[in-house]
């Protein structure tokens, strides 16, 4: 009778575990399912859009940092926050680790990438959300290394083409007055630690480079409009070919230059753009030579007042230069 109770015990054993086993299974199967629908719920999609995100750039540079804060214009004891992004629209929400405060960090690395904040309860659950907001990279001249070669002056004479105006389309600001105010010191300090001036000798450099009374220039439709001495003349300008100059360093620029063709009589004849860039795409900054006579205007390599978006401040020039 012994063997058979034995054989009978071990039968009883083994079903009790295949039960345990799928107890275990049902448990963490279960536990998946509550943490799918946690992790939906988390995305806050049925919370009203209360909070604004603060401190977005108007657009990053690869490996730049992104600093965000979300406000919240109500008085609120919760603290529970989660931050989450998305590639694109077609892409599922993710929380991002490690954010849980109503400040966000992190490096500037997808364009496009989409992100949100989301306030919770005491019960974990939505109670505010913010809108989306989308995280731009432009680094303007590329990071390949023919791009880089084009910025730096090194380029064939047949891979220059033909530009429009509109290339220059905006309203932009010159930086001479951020200059004057200190606000570029940092620039000149950073291009001091590997370059072969001092941070006062930069300084002094880009003064003279700067230099100049026309603080603001619109573009639209082939008009160009000289904001100076708290005076306004305009211009139209038609497209008179461009020049490839040879620098004392061996390296080029290209000159593309427009010849006033209706406008105040107050404007220059010819106004000569300088972007680092050699064929046709938008601008993001450049420098602007003018005057009546269009060779001698090509001889002038020492001021050469330059333009950056109108909409900028000093933080948004500051960090535009260092990421070139």
């Amino acid at each position: 009778m012994t063997k058979p109770i034995i054989h009978l015990f071990s039968i009883l054993m083994l079903c009790v575990s295949l039960i345990a086993c799928q107890a275990t299974e049902e448990k963490e199967a279960a536990n998946n399912d509550t943490e799918d629908v946690h992790t939906t719920k988390d995305q806050g999609d049925q919370a009203p859009e209360k909070i604004e995100i603060e401190g977005v750039a108007h657009h990053y540079h690869t490996g730049d940092s992104i600093e965000l804060t979300a406000l919240l214009d109500e008085e609120t004891e919760y603290e529970h926050w989660h931050w989450y992004s998305r590639k694109s629209s077609k892409d599922q929400w993710e929380v991002v680790s490690g954010q849980e405060t109503e400040r966000f960090t992190a490096e500037a690395t997808v364009d496009g990438l989409e992100i949100k904040a989301v306030l919770f309860n005491n019960d974990h659950e939505p109670y505010v959300q913010s809108a989306p907001i989308t995280i731009i990279i432009d680094d303007h001249h590329g990071h390949d290394e023919e791009s880089r070669q084009i910025y730096q002056g090194y380029f064939e004479d047949d891979m220059v083409e033909d530009r429009e105006l509109s290339d220059w389309d905006g309203d932009w600001q010159s930086v001479y007055p951020y200059l004057l105010a200190g606000d570029l010191d940092q620039v000149f300090e950073h291009k001091a630690e590997d370059g072969d001036m001092t941070a006062e000798e930069y300084k002094d450099y880009y003064t003279i480079g700067y230099q100049t009374d026309v603080d603001r220039i619109v573009i639209e439709n082939n008009l160009v409009t000289f904001y100076q001495n708290e005076t306004e003349i305009s211009g139209e300008y038609a497209y008179d070919g461009y020049e490839i100059l040879t620098y004392e360093k061996g390296n080029r620029g290209v000159r593309f230059i427009y010849q006033l063709v209706n406008g105040s009589e107050d404007m220059p004849q010819y106004i000569q753009f300088s972007d680092h860039n050699i064929f046709p795409v938008d601008s993001h900054h450049y420098h602007l030579y003018w005057g009546d006579d269009r060779e001698e205007l090509l001889e002038e390599v020492t001021n050469w007042p330059t333009y950056y978006p109108s909409h900028l401040d000093a933080d948004g020039l500051v960090r535009d230069m260092l990421a070139h």
